[in-house]
């Protein structure tokens, strides 16, 4: 059995439907009530209460580990989940980093990630660390103002990175939980290209057959909208990679095509498969 934490979000959804139709019996854990993936099933749990994590981990050989926005908070201590994860018989745990790990690592949240995968590496558990650069899912926060108001709303609109398909990491995760050949290493997970917020607008208005135009937001006012769904740490780390990014956030690794034998998916696939959230 393999539980996949986050379950109902951009990366668990399709990780947990890959992996059942692989075969895997699959526990997908969130905190709301959801809809159980075939032959598996649904837990209601909390990671930031590691002994309620405990008894569902009970039977599990592999477990994906995604972090909710508490456990990246200060105080928190996200290593217990690990430390239970091998008391519990697990066998194998898959943890979701960030590019930034290596890219900017003095900043808190990434020191304390940096932390946690060495937790990981020194468990005595097998592994593997996914260290995936800018979602394109997070064009979905534009979703909103494209519907109301045909408008994209960002910052540093001719600033761009090479953004990640979410259902590219869930594939690469799916090959980690389940493939031996995966183990032991990071890997770092971007797109096929580098694109730029008014870029992706274009790209949503041929998605959608109508025009979209873009708006650029001032610093302050993107983080003002971010620090609503994150803390405002980071907040700050994510729009100083946007606003400047380095030549290794710049860079399009090869590990999603080494991975999976196919090229990553580019911004124009993930629109065009989310299109209606912007109708």
């Amino acid at each position: 059995m393999i539980v996949v934490t986050g379950a109902t979000g951009n990366i668990g959804k399709p990780l947990t439907q890959a992996l059942a139709e692989a075969g895997e019996q699959v526990t997908s854990v969130s905190r709301h009530a959801a809809v159980a993936p075939p032959g598996g099933r649904h837990v209601v749990a909390d990671l930031a209460d590691p002994a309620g994590l405990e008894r569902t981990l009970a039977g599990a050989k592999a477990l994906f580990l995604l972090l909710s926005g508490d456990l990246h908070a200060i105080g928190a201590n996200p290593a217990d989940i690990i430390g239970r994860a091998a008391a519990a018989g697990v066998r194998r745990v898959v943890l979701l980093s960030s590019l930034g790990v290596a890219t900017r690592p003095f900043g808190t949240t990434r020191i304390a990630m940096r932390e946690l995968e060495d937790v990981v590496r020194e468990s005595g558990l097998d592994w593997a660390i996914l260290r995936p650069g800018g979602f394109a899912s997070n064009a979905l926060w534009w979703a909103d103002s494209v519907r109301s108001r045909q408008v994209v709303a960002a910052p540093f609109g001719d600033t761009g990175v090479p953004i990640v398909d979410p259902a590219d990491i869930a594939e690469v995760a799916a090959a980690c939980l389940v493939d031996d050949r995966y183990l032991g290493d990071v890997y770092e997970l971007t797109g096929p290209a580098v694109i730029t917020p008014r870029e992706q607008t274009e790209v949503l208005a041929d998605a959608l057959g109508s025009p979209v135009r873009f708006h650029e937001l001032t610093r302050a006012e993107a983080k003002a909208g971010m620090a609503q769904s994150m803390p405002a740490e980071l907040a700050d780390d994510t729009l100083d990679i946007l606003s400047s990014p380095t030549p290794a956030e710049l860079r399009v690794s090869p590990d999603v095509s080494r991975v999976l034998g196919r090229a990553p998916r580019s911004f124009a696939d993930w629109a065009a498969r989310n299109v209606e959230a912007f109708r």
